[in-house]
């Protein structure tokens, strides 16, 4: 395993912290909200800002999120033809570059949501929350639509985007629904249980499809740490858990609070451990984080102090339990200036 960080795609302090933190490998969002550029698909866009990665010392190993807007493809919406066609092309404009990761989401309509973001914690750090009774019943401007007919989207985009990825090079790990609920204001969602993401495995067996392993989602999906240990054998043993996202929470998936990852019910190191264990040797990242003394709460979760903290602690549990192993290089069609 070995640390990467989920990096803003313009020059930020965190690229520099991120070498002074030892972490060299990147995962970024190059929406055209966040670069000012044209989203992905676009080659030269996501050259430059790989570039600019490059010139800062940092390697872009995957892109994570929507990188443009999807509502069309994951509701099934007239015009999903054109958007995959899109997101086939950035595939290839990420194998072309030498990218070889991509974390996407199915969520339709409502993306990670919560329903407060400023808890005080431990210290008065302040944390997210999701509470389901404080969740409007109306439907949202989207209207209501089914689970049945979301997994027959996400089936369609697998089957027109996997074999795009396979000849590109690219991993796809598909990431939980947060927070982990069959629905959301009418609209169903489809990856928050152990059962659905055995389903989605099941959809295709291209080496390209796989998971991004969410430990805080798992851990609500499985309802207890035996059951989130049993979740972390069963699913990175089959070989197809691409990525592990780090954090912790307390509570169940109809409310649950954010903690420090050194401050939670689950034992990082036993998980840490069982990963390692089972065979898990690609990139992880801490998220999820807390605000802490001195920040503005611009950004819940996402904050820069509390990326210090964990990442330190991520760092001093792996080395201890001697569980790191060298980043990935990059690949050998890397784009080359």
């Amino acid at each position: 395993m070995f640390l990467v960080e989920f990096l803003p795609p313009k020059p930020h302090v965190l690229w520099q912290l991120s070498r002074q933190m030892g972490i060299t490998h990147a995962i970024v969002k190059c929406a055209p909200e966040l670069t000012g550029r044209n989203p992905p698909w676009d080659f030269t866009a996501l050259r430059d800002i790989q570039q600019s990665f490059r010139e800062a010392g940092l390697t872009v190993h995957g892109l994570e999120g929507d990188q443009f807007d999807m509502t069309r493809i994951k509701l099934g919406l007239p015009g999903r033809d054109e958007d995959i066609a899109r997101y086939r092309q950035m595939l290839r404009n990420m194998g072309e570059l030498g990218i070889p990761l991509l974390c996407y989401n199915f969520m339709a309509g409502i993306g990670w949501h919560r329903t407060r973001t400023d808890v005080p914690a431990r210290g008065g750090a302040l944390v997210s929350r999701f509470d389901l009774a404080e969740i409007p019943s109306t439907p949202t401007p989207l209207g209501e639509m089914p689970e049945p007919r979301i997994w027959e989207n996400y089936a369609y985009f697998l089957e027109n985007v996997l074999p795009v990825a396979v000849e590109a090079g690219v991993k796809m790990g598909a990431h939980p629904d947060d927070p982990p609920l069959p629905v959301l204001r009418g609209l169903g969602r489809i990856l928050y249980s152990e059962e659905n993401f055995a389903r989605a495995l099941a959809l295709s067996s291209n080496p390209s499809h796989g998971l991004t392993f969410c430990q805080a989602n798992w851990k609500l999906m499985a309802g207890s740490e035996a059951e989130l240990a049993r979740c972390i054998d069963r699913f990175v043993s089959t070989g197809r858990v691409w990525f592990v996202h780090l954090r912790d929470v307390v509570g169940t998936a109809r409310g649950f609070q954010e903690t420090f990852h050194d401050d939670g019910p689950t034992d990082m190191a036993a998980m840490l451990q069982r990963y390692h264990a089972a065979g898990f040797r690609g990139p992880v990242r801490c998220d999820h984080v807390p605000t802490m003394a001195g920040e503005e709460n611009l950004s819940p979760g996402y904050g820069t102090l509390g990326r210090l903290f964990a990442n330190g602690y991520l760092r001093g549990l792996m080395e201890a339990l001697d569980v790191s192993s060298p980043p990935m290089a990059e690949p050998r069609r890397a784009f080359l200036p």
